[in-house]
Protein backbone atom coordinates (compact mmCIF):
# COMPACT_ATOMS: atom_id res chain seq x y z
CA UNK A 1 0.00 0.00 0.00
CA UNK A 2 1.44 3.21 -1.13
CA UNK A 3 0.89 6.48 0.55
CA UNK A 4 -0.54 9.36 -1.12
CA UNK A 5 2.90 11.84 -2.19
CA UNK A 6 5.36 9.07 -2.23
CA UNK A 7 7.07 7.92 -5.02
CA UNK A 8 5.90 4.52 -6.01
CA UNK A 9 7.09 1.27 -4.77
CA UNK A 10 9.25 0.53 -8.12
CA UNK A 11 9.41 -3.72 -6.21
CA UNK A 12 5.62 -3.45 -6.09
CA UNK A 13 3.02 -4.09 -8.82
CA UNK A 14 2.23 -2.04 -11.81
CA UNK A 15 0.23 1.30 -10.47
CA UNK A 16 -2.46 2.67 -12.20
CA UNK A 17 -2.00 5.92 -13.60
CA UNK A 18 -3.69 8.39 -11.95
CA UNK A 19 -6.26 10.19 -13.61
CA UNK A 20 -5.44 14.54 -13.25
CA UNK A 21 -6.47 16.31 -10.32
CA UNK A 22 -8.13 19.52 -10.07
CA UNK A 23 -5.89 22.60 -10.06
CA UNK A 24 -2.64 20.76 -11.31
CA UNK A 25 -1.50 21.09 -14.56
CA UNK A 26 -0.69 18.11 -16.50
CA UNK A 27 3.15 17.24 -16.80
CA UNK A 28 4.72 18.19 -20.20
CA UNK A 29 6.95 16.32 -22.26
CA UNK A 30 10.87 16.53 -22.15
CA UNK A 31 11.27 18.40 -25.77
CA UNK A 32 14.72 17.44 -26.12
CA UNK A 33 14.21 13.51 -25.29
CA UNK A 34 14.82 11.30 -27.65
CA UNK A 35 11.54 9.29 -28.21
CA UNK A 36 8.74 8.48 -26.03
CA UNK A 37 9.58 9.03 -22.40
CA UNK A 38 10.17 6.00 -20.12
CA UNK A 39 9.87 6.16 -16.44
CA UNK A 40 12.92 4.92 -14.96
CA UNK A 41 12.15 1.33 -12.63
CA UNK A 42 14.92 2.64 -10.58
CA UNK A 43 14.31 5.61 -8.79
CA UNK A 44 18.10 6.81 -8.85
CA UNK A 45 18.41 6.97 -12.52
CA UNK A 46 20.60 9.89 -13.77
CA UNK A 47 18.22 11.73 -16.13
CA UNK A 48 18.59 11.93 -19.76
CA UNK A 49 20.95 14.81 -20.94
CA UNK A 50 19.17 17.24 -23.86
CA UNK A 51 21.22 16.39 -27.01
CA UNK A 52 23.70 18.81 -28.15
CA UNK A 53 22.29 20.86 -31.53
CA UNK A 54 24.45 20.42 -34.34
CA UNK A 55 27.16 22.71 -35.79
CA UNK A 56 26.49 24.81 -39.62
CA UNK A 57 28.53 26.72 -41.42
CA UNK A 58 28.61 30.20 -40.91
CA UNK A 59 26.13 32.30 -43.15
CA UNK A 60 28.26 33.88 -45.81
CA UNK A 61 29.47 37.97 -45.39
CA UNK A 62 30.72 39.80 -42.27
CA UNK A 63 30.45 36.55 -39.83
CA UNK A 64 32.76 35.06 -42.24
CA UNK A 65 35.58 37.20 -41.97
CA UNK A 66 35.21 37.68 -38.09
CA UNK A 67 37.05 34.73 -37.01
CA UNK A 68 34.69 31.97 -37.89
CA UNK A 69 35.64 28.50 -38.81
CA UNK A 70 34.06 25.92 -40.35
CA UNK A 71 34.84 22.02 -39.17
CA UNK A 72 36.52 21.94 -42.64
CA UNK A 73 39.01 24.55 -42.24
CA UNK A 74 39.50 23.96 -38.23
CA UNK A 75 40.41 20.26 -38.94
CA UNK A 76 42.93 21.16 -42.08
CA UNK A 77 44.09 24.49 -40.86
CA UNK A 78 43.63 25.82 -43.91
CA UNK A 79 45.77 23.70 -46.18
CA UNK A 80 44.34 21.99 -49.28
CA UNK A 81 40.69 22.86 -51.01
CA UNK A 82 37.56 23.22 -48.85
CA UNK A 83 36.38 19.68 -47.37
CA UNK A 84 39.84 17.86 -48.28
CA UNK A 85 41.90 16.88 -45.90
CA UNK A 86 45.14 15.20 -45.43
CA UNK A 87 45.48 11.65 -44.33
CA UNK A 88 46.60 11.56 -40.71
CA UNK A 89 49.07 9.06 -39.41
CA UNK A 90 48.13 6.19 -37.08
CA UNK A 91 48.50 7.23 -33.27
CA UNK A 92 51.25 5.13 -31.79
CA UNK A 93 55.26 5.33 -32.53
CA UNK A 94 54.55 6.33 -36.02
CA UNK A 95 51.43 8.88 -35.32
CA UNK A 96 51.32 12.28 -33.93
CA UNK A 97 51.93 11.63 -29.95
CA UNK A 98 55.40 8.99 -31.39
CA UNK A 99 56.97 12.02 -33.36
CA UNK A 100 55.76 10.05 -36.51
CA UNK A 101 57.07 8.13 -39.20
CA UNK A 102 56.29 11.21 -41.66
CA UNK A 103 58.84 13.21 -39.60
CA UNK A 104 61.04 10.76 -40.22
CA UNK A 105 60.50 10.58 -44.00
CA UNK A 106 60.41 14.67 -43.83
CA UNK A 107 63.84 14.72 -41.99
CA UNK A 108 65.23 11.80 -44.53
CA UNK A 109 64.29 13.67 -47.47
CA UNK A 110 66.09 16.34 -46.07
CA UNK A 111 69.64 15.26 -45.40
CA UNK A 112 69.62 13.52 -48.81
CA UNK A 113 69.08 16.66 -50.06
CA UNK A 114 71.98 18.43 -47.77
CA UNK A 115 74.09 15.81 -48.54
CA UNK A 116 73.40 16.15 -52.49
CA UNK A 117 73.85 19.40 -52.32
CA UNK A 118 77.33 19.68 -50.36
CA UNK A 119 78.63 17.03 -53.06
CA UNK A 120 77.94 19.59 -55.91
CA UNK A 121 79.33 21.79 -53.55
CA UNK A 122 82.32 20.10 -53.21
CA UNK A 123 82.93 18.60 -56.26
CA UNK A 124 83.01 22.08 -58.09
CA UNK A 125 84.87 23.54 -55.55
CA UNK A 126 82.75 25.31 -53.16
CA UNK A 127 84.05 26.07 -49.60
CA UNK A 128 87.60 25.42 -50.59
CA UNK A 129 88.29 21.63 -51.34
CA UNK A 130 92.17 22.07 -50.24
CA UNK A 131 92.91 20.70 -53.79
CA UNK A 132 96.41 22.54 -54.87
CA UNK A 133 97.51 22.73 -57.95
CA UNK A 134 101.17 21.06 -58.76
CA UNK A 135 103.98 23.55 -58.09
CA UNK A 136 106.53 21.99 -60.62
CA UNK A 137 107.72 24.95 -61.89
CA UNK A 138 109.49 24.87 -65.18
CA UNK A 139 110.40 21.36 -64.22
CA UNK A 140 109.96 18.98 -67.36
CA UNK A 141 110.30 14.92 -67.30
CA UNK A 142 113.16 13.20 -68.40
CA UNK A 143 112.77 9.79 -70.61
CA UNK A 144 116.61 9.96 -69.85
CA UNK A 145 118.01 11.06 -66.43
CA UNK A 146 121.46 10.06 -67.25
CA UNK A 147 121.46 12.58 -70.03
CA UNK A 148 120.04 15.15 -68.17
CA UNK A 149 122.21 15.25 -65.37
CA UNK A 150 125.89 16.86 -64.50
CA UNK A 151 128.49 14.58 -64.06
CA UNK A 152 131.01 17.44 -64.27
CA UNK A 153 131.47 17.63 -60.63
CA UNK A 154 132.61 13.72 -59.80
CA UNK A 155 134.72 13.64 -63.18
CA UNK A 156 136.43 16.76 -61.49
CA UNK A 157 137.21 15.03 -57.97
CA UNK A 158 139.09 12.25 -60.25
CA UNK A 159 136.61 9.69 -61.07
CA UNK A 160 135.63 8.50 -64.51
CA UNK A 161 132.76 5.93 -65.59
CA UNK A 162 133.73 2.13 -65.44
CA UNK A 163 133.73 0.19 -67.96
CA UNK A 164 131.20 -2.26 -68.75
CA UNK A 165 131.52 -5.35 -71.37
CA UNK A 166 127.90 -5.12 -71.65
CA UNK A 167 127.24 -1.42 -72.66
CA UNK A 168 124.94 -1.01 -69.51
CA UNK A 169 126.96 1.51 -67.66
CA UNK A 170 125.09 4.09 -67.53
CA UNK A 171 121.90 2.58 -66.72
CA UNK A 172 118.58 4.60 -66.69
CA UNK A 173 114.83 4.21 -66.25
CA UNK A 174 111.41 6.72 -66.41
CA UNK A 175 108.06 6.32 -65.89
CA UNK A 176 105.64 9.03 -66.46
CA UNK A 177 102.11 8.86 -64.46
CA UNK A 178 99.09 11.30 -63.87
CA UNK A 179 100.28 11.18 -60.39
CA UNK A 180 103.82 11.33 -60.42
CA UNK A 181 106.61 10.84 -62.83
CA UNK A 182 109.49 9.36 -61.96
CA UNK A 183 113.18 8.58 -63.25
CA UNK A 184 116.64 7.03 -62.30
CA UNK A 185 120.13 7.05 -63.31
CA UNK A 186 122.64 4.42 -61.63
CA UNK A 187 126.55 5.09 -62.90
CA UNK A 188 129.35 2.81 -61.41
CA UNK A 189 132.50 4.78 -61.28
CA UNK A 190 136.32 3.80 -60.66
CA UNK A 191 139.08 6.60 -59.52
CA UNK A 192 140.56 7.77 -62.93
CA UNK A 193 144.00 7.11 -61.61
CA UNK A 194 143.02 3.20 -60.16
CA UNK A 195 144.97 0.15 -61.84
CA UNK A 196 144.28 -3.58 -61.99
CA UNK A 197 145.59 -4.19 -58.45
CA UNK A 198 143.97 -1.21 -56.96
CA UNK A 199 140.68 -2.47 -55.43
CA UNK A 200 138.43 0.31 -55.64
CA UNK A 201 134.80 1.12 -56.89
CA UNK A 202 131.85 4.16 -56.62
CA UNK A 203 128.13 3.75 -57.42
CA UNK A 204 125.67 7.18 -57.68
CA UNK A 205 122.68 6.03 -57.71
CA UNK A 206 120.07 9.14 -58.62
CA UNK A 207 116.11 9.26 -58.72
CA UNK A 208 114.05 11.92 -59.43
CA UNK A 209 110.60 12.71 -59.47
CA UNK A 210 107.81 15.16 -60.78
CA UNK A 211 104.62 15.32 -57.84
CA UNK A 212 101.39 15.55 -59.90
CA UNK A 213 99.12 14.94 -57.47
CA UNK A 214 100.26 15.03 -53.55
CA UNK A 215 102.61 17.39 -52.23
CA UNK A 216 105.54 16.04 -51.16
CA UNK A 217 106.45 19.08 -48.62
CA UNK A 218 104.84 17.84 -45.40
CA UNK A 219 106.75 14.18 -45.35
CA UNK A 220 109.87 15.17 -47.18
CA UNK A 221 111.93 16.61 -43.60
CA UNK A 222 110.80 13.40 -41.65
CA UNK A 223 111.50 10.85 -44.60
CA UNK A 224 115.72 11.87 -43.84
CA UNK A 225 115.29 12.67 -39.96
CA UNK A 226 114.37 9.08 -39.96
CA UNK A 227 118.04 7.91 -40.33
CA UNK A 228 118.98 9.35 -36.77
CA UNK A 229 117.29 6.27 -35.29
CA UNK A 230 119.05 3.58 -37.39
CA UNK A 231 122.03 2.57 -35.03
CA UNK A 232 124.13 -0.42 -35.00
CA UNK A 233 127.50 -0.94 -32.76
CA UNK A 234 129.48 0.50 -34.87
CA UNK A 235 127.64 2.66 -37.09
CA UNK A 236 124.88 5.74 -37.04
CA UNK A 237 123.90 8.20 -39.46
CA UNK A 238 124.29 11.83 -39.15
CA UNK A 239 121.58 14.22 -40.87
CA UNK A 240 122.48 17.74 -41.57
CA UNK A 241 120.08 20.91 -43.27
CA UNK A 242 122.43 22.47 -45.99
CA UNK A 243 121.23 25.28 -47.85
CA UNK A 244 121.78 26.54 -51.81
CA UNK A 245 120.23 24.06 -53.62
CA UNK A 246 116.23 23.76 -53.86
CA UNK A 247 113.52 25.13 -51.33
CA UNK A 248 114.98 22.60 -48.77
CA UNK A 249 118.27 19.94 -48.68
CA UNK A 250 119.28 17.27 -46.57
CA UNK A 251 122.68 15.07 -46.32
CA UNK A 252 122.46 11.99 -44.13
CA UNK A 253 126.21 10.32 -43.73
CA UNK A 254 127.22 7.07 -42.41
CA UNK A 255 129.68 7.49 -39.66
CA UNK A 256 131.58 4.84 -37.58
CA UNK A 257 132.34 4.61 -34.26
CA UNK A 258 136.25 5.08 -32.87
CA UNK A 259 137.83 3.89 -35.91
CA UNK A 260 138.48 4.08 -39.60
CA UNK A 261 137.10 2.87 -42.16
CA UNK A 262 137.47 1.94 -46.10
CA UNK A 263 134.19 3.06 -47.13
CA UNK A 264 131.72 6.19 -47.74
CA UNK A 265 127.73 6.07 -47.67
CA UNK A 266 126.07 9.56 -48.16
CA UNK A 267 122.96 10.45 -49.52
CA UNK A 268 121.69 14.18 -50.79
CA UNK A 269 118.09 14.27 -51.05
CA UNK A 270 116.16 17.89 -52.02
CA UNK A 271 113.03 19.64 -52.81
CA UNK A 272 112.24 21.78 -54.68
CA UNK A 273 108.44 22.68 -54.78
CA UNK A 274 106.84 19.63 -56.04
CA UNK A 275 110.13 18.17 -57.09
CA UNK A 276 111.72 15.64 -55.27
CA UNK A 277 115.70 14.49 -55.87
CA UNK A 278 117.81 12.13 -54.23
CA UNK A 279 121.78 11.20 -55.07
CA UNK A 280 123.51 8.69 -52.75
CA UNK A 281 127.29 8.07 -53.12
CA UNK A 282 128.76 4.97 -52.39
CA UNK A 283 131.83 4.23 -52.26
CA UNK A 284 134.78 1.14 -51.10
CA UNK A 285 138.80 1.00 -51.39
CA UNK A 286 140.75 -1.80 -50.09
CA UNK A 287 143.37 -0.84 -47.93
CA UNK A 288 146.17 -1.19 -50.29
CA UNK A 289 144.75 1.15 -52.36
CA UNK A 290 146.10 4.27 -53.56
CA UNK A 291 142.89 6.27 -54.24
CA UNK A 292 141.56 6.34 -50.44
CA UNK A 293 138.00 6.72 -49.49
CA UNK A 294 136.90 10.67 -49.51
CA UNK A 295 135.75 12.57 -46.31
CA UNK A 296 131.82 13.15 -46.15
CA UNK A 297 132.14 16.64 -46.37
CA UNK A 298 134.23 16.37 -49.57
CA UNK A 299 131.89 13.81 -50.88
CA UNK A 300 128.57 16.48 -49.65
CA UNK A 301 130.16 19.38 -51.88
CA UNK A 302 130.46 17.24 -54.90
CA UNK A 303 127.13 15.92 -54.88
CA UNK A 304 125.62 18.78 -54.47
CA UNK A 305 127.17 20.62 -57.20
CA UNK A 306 126.17 18.02 -59.55
CA UNK A 307 122.95 18.12 -58.13
CA UNK A 308 122.41 22.27 -58.94
CA UNK A 309 123.61 21.40 -62.23
CA UNK A 310 120.97 18.43 -63.07
CA UNK A 311 118.42 20.90 -61.78
CA UNK A 312 119.03 22.88 -63.84
CA UNK A 313 118.92 20.50 -67.38
CA UNK A 314 115.43 19.39 -66.07
CA UNK A 315 114.16 22.84 -66.10
CA UNK A 316 114.78 23.64 -69.56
Amino acid sequence: MSIPGESPNPYGPPQQPQPPQPGVPAPQPNPYSQGPQQQSPYPYAQPTMPAMPAVTAPPPGPAASAGWSTPETAAGGGYGPMGVQPPMPPAGPGGPSGGGKGWLWALGGAVVASAVWAGVVFSTGGFGSGKKEADLGTYQYASDLCASSDFTPIENASFKEKDSTSGSNPQHSSSKDPAMDSMTCNVDYEPSTSSSSDYSSAWLYTTAYLHRKTDPAPEFKATYMSYKNQKTSSTHYKVTKVSGVGDEAYVVAQEYEGSSNSSAYVILGVRDGWMTYQTTWSQYASTSSNNPVKSNSEITEMLKESAKGTLEKLQK
